[in-house]
């Protein structure tokens, strides 16, 4: 087609005339002139972004880079010996990764086929990535359907990706410098970058959720275990918290799947899930759909939480108060265990930790209808705790006891001593200690401390992914998430205002984030950062348990070199992990 009749097919398709041209394409060179103000008598060459601009958008996708990268390689194997480039574009239409004939480098770069390009539809007009970001379905852009002179040699053919919460996080383009007339000649293209752009998704929803349980859907039970359609991740109370872009079709409704229950979707609880599991022949693992279809269900355990069958759940709110920390965990079994009974309970733990979110949990295990009641000491006087209404049952919280005066101390005592209430006092001082220096009553400290509960700071718990992960899903509904970096430098800190700082600092990070992923710049800087010299034995043991023996984090947190925590583990006799 030469130059004149292809501004003369657009201009006919801007009257509205019939031409022949999909439906697609002719939406995007509306798009093109009517959106975008492009024109199409002005060919334009590829746009490439600077090297500084490359590095942030290929840092902001590092993580989801590493993950397709094992199947890009796959793919450039399958097409290998037909002259076609692969391409990875951001959700902004920029070439993050690239995998191409070498040997065509001065061509290729030319057209815009090599990192750092722009494909975004304002900018380059109709062409197979930007398309794709707009439309966010698999597209094909066949020579003269290109918008721009500049690229009509070209056959580009892209696929969307999206990430766990449903969202557009890349488009994965295959290209051809030259290629056959017909534009049919692109259909094995169209299967091939689907196909795979399908197999990045779940390999990011098993990379994001290995915490979690993750149901694998086929049509089929042959492909079940091999190469499934569609997967959605689940909490442990069975609730839709990530999935693959296939799994809304496969699953059925219109109504979005994130944060519904399994069973409101399938006949099917997330109890019933290990029945799921390898071991079982696949065309027995049939899920009953509620819209009367049926699909083959693989069922993945979360890797941290592969126990025995008919462990207990923990009751109440519990279970959502921590991800894989051994301390935690243990911290929560025995609350499960004493929830029920009438023993009086202290909670204790650095400022923001959790001890008032640990004790509402502990309530929600009693039978639904017991109040709750709560007092706080601090600033409290005595005549107050005289003079007010006191409840005669159900729980009652105790908050920072440890800032009453004698007086106040002996009117929460004999308040206390005639009540069928359960208590359950919260502090963030040693109570124990103030009774050895004769701070606080003995007499009181027994009758608030029945059995103690010791959270541990952040700083030296091992799930703050899976906390930063849920915090993130629980405040924004948009499929906010992290960049690699940004995760590390939230791991390096020590958190002095532990979850209550940690909840502030990601909010923040959300306001000021300018899209979908909070990046270092983003995140406010830590108010309060108590670097001690140097830390003793004990604690440089725990930092390097909650780091998993990653010298060079533990290395962060403590504001000191690799070399400095190195030698300090000499002194104490520690040990590196290998």
């Amino acid at each position: 087609m030469r130059d004149t009749d292809h501004m003369t097919e657009i201009d006919r398709v801007l009257r509205g005339q019939a031409t022949g041209r999909d439906d697609v394409v002719r939406s995007s060179w509306r798009r093109c002139v009517e959106s975008w103000g492009l024109d199409p008598t002005r060919p334009s060459p590829a746009h490439v972004v600077s090297d500084a601009q490359l590095r942030s958008h290929r840092e902001q996708s590092e993580r989801l880079i590493a993950i397709a990268r094992s199947g890009l390689d796959a793919l450039f194997r399958q097409v290998a010996g037909q002259s076609y480039v692969l391409l990875l574009a951001d959700a902004k239409g920029v070439t993050v990764d690239f995998l191409g004939d070498l040997r065509q480098a001065d061509d290729l770069r030319g057209a815009g086929l090599h990192l750092g390009a722009d494909w975004s539809e304002p900018l380059a007009g109709t062409c197979g990535v930007g398309s794709c970001i707009v439309t966010q379905k698999a597209i094909t852009i066949h020579q003269t359907d290109h918008f721009d002179l500049h690229h009509t040699p070209l056959s580009c053919t892209a696929a969307p990706i999206f990430d766990t919460s449903g969202q557009l996080a890349a488009v994965l383009d295959l290209s051809l410098l030259r290629s056959p007339r017909a534009k049919a000649s692109q259909d094995l293209a169209m299967g091939l970058v689907r196909t795979s752009a399908r197999r990045v998704e779940m390999a990011n929803l098993m990379a994001m959720t290995r915490r979690d349980w993750v149901l694998r859907l086929s049509s089929s039970p042959e492909f079940l275990d091999v190469d499934p359609e569609a997967a959605i991740a689940l909490d442990s109370n069975g609730r839709i918290i990530g999935l693959t872009h296939a799994a809304q079709a496969a699953l059925g409704g219109d109504a979005p799947l994130l944060g519904q229950r399994l069973d409101q979707v399938a006949e099917l609880s997330v109890d019933e899930l290990p029945d799921l599991m390898r071991g079982r022949p696949t065309e027995e693992r049939l899920i009953c759909l509620r819209d009367g279809r049926a699909l083959f269900g693989h069922a993945i355990a979360p890797q941290s939480a592969r126990l025995p069958r008919g462990r207990p759940v923990l009751p109440g709110g519990l279970s959502s108060l921590a991800g894989p920390d051994p301390a935690m965990q243990s911290v929560l079994a025995q609350a499960a265990r004493l929830s029920r009974s009438a023993v009086p309970l202290l909670i204790t733990g650095e400022t923001g930790s959790g001890k008032e979110r640990l004790a509402r949990a502990i309530h929600m295990c009693l039978p639904s209808g017991t109040p709750l009641h709560r007092i706080d000491c601090a600033g409290l006087a005595a005549d107050a705790l005289v003079n007010a209404d006191w409840p005669d049952h159900g729980t009652l919280v105790v908050k920072s006891p440890g800032d009453l005066d004698p007086a106040g101390q002996a009117a929460l005592l004999r308040r206390l001593a005639d009540t069928r209430l359960r208590v359950i006092a919260a502090s963030g001082t040693d109570l124990a200690a103030m009774v050895r220096r004769g701070e606080f009553r003995a007499d009181l400290f027994f009758r608030i401390a029945g059995a103690g509960l010791d959270i541990p700071p952040l700083r030296l718990r091992q799930d703050l992914d899976w906390l930063v992960d849920r915090m993130l899903r629980r405040g924004d509904g948009d499929g906010l998430r992290l960049s690699a970096a940004a995760r590390a430098e939230l791991r390096s800190r020590l958190w002095p205002g532990n979850l209550r700082e940690l909840a502030m600092t990601l909010d923040t990070a959300a306001l000021l984030a300018e899209g979908r992923v909070i990046d270092v710049p983003d995140l406010p800087p830590a108010l309060l950062d108590p670097r001690a010299e140097p830390e003793p034995a004990e604690d440089l043991r725990a930092i390097l348990l909650a780091c998993h023996g990653n010298m060079a984090q533990a290395a962060r947190r403590l504001g000191v070199n690799r070399s400095t925590v190195l030698r300090r583990m000499q002194r104490a006799g520690l040990k590196p992990q290998p």
